[in-house]
């Protein structure tokens, strides 16, 4: 059991939900971050708890707003927590939240969770996250369920838009020049993508087009393999 765990299961405070496996996760990606000067945004912050959860387990020095379209969230503010309150479907205010907070090290998407809040936020906030930061988006099952907009393969869910994603991840190698698939700031700036069970996990680094090195002697002559022809 890990420090997160160990706060939710003995948390008598405000409310906290989460899936149980989440902390397994947040523990793999996100400890690096702790007892730093870390600024993290969570959306969807509910009644507090897990804003409470998160300045437990970062430490002092950690900033953390919180993201919400409900007015009573505004009562949630105390030391080191900031709420903003607005829609973060509305791009424009997002674009104005952009404005108020410094780059964050780490973005938890708990909000919404319908198609077009889950990609305009991402759309928005992405380039907002500091170059080795963190992004995360949970509960991306609902990319399945029809009342969030979503569909099992069906185009506009979060998961299809993480998808192509993965192709931009690769972008260096597209030797035939697909159309499409070409090198973008996403290329440049994602290190890896991590898909889990209701949750994407995206980790920032700077990212030049990789190089293929070898050392060592070659020993032993190149084998060339043989192929059947079709039909025996």
């Amino acid at each position: 059991m890990n420090d997160l765990e160990r706060y939710f299961n003995d948390n008598t405070g405000n409310l906290i939900m989460k899936w149980s496996h989440y902390f397994k996760i947040y523990e793999r990606h996100l400890s690096r971050f702790r007892d730093s000067d870390v600024h993290i945004l969570e959306i969807g912050v509910r009644d507090g708890g897990s804003l409470q959860m998160w300045k437990s387990y970062f430490g002092s020095r950690a900033h953390i707003y919180g993201l919400d379209i409900d007015p009573n969230a505004g009562q949630l503010n105390e030391d080191q927590i900031e709420v903003f309150i607005g829609d973060q479907e509305d791009k424009d205010f997002l674009e104005v939240l952009k404005e108020k907070i410094p780059k964050i090290d780490i973005v938890i998407d708990d909000g919404g969770h319908t198609m077009d809040q889950q990609i305009n936020t991402f759309d928005a906030l992405f380039s907002h996250v500091s170059d080795r930061g963190v992004y995360i988006c949970e509960d991306t099952h609902t990319s399945y369920w029809a009342s969030f907009g979503g569909g099992y393969r069906k185009p506009g869910t979060f998961i299809e838009y993480a998808k192509d994603k993965v192709d931009l991840l690769n972008a260096y190698h597209n030797r035939h020049g697909e159309p499409g698939f070409d090198v973008t700031d996403y290329t440049r700036s994602a290190a890896s993508m991590h898909f889990y069970d209701s949750m994407v996990v995206i980790e920032k680094a700077p990212t030049e087009e990789p190089e293929l090195t070898h050392t060592g002697k070659m020993r032993l002559p190149r084998f060339k393999a043989t192929r059947l022809p079709k039909g025996g």
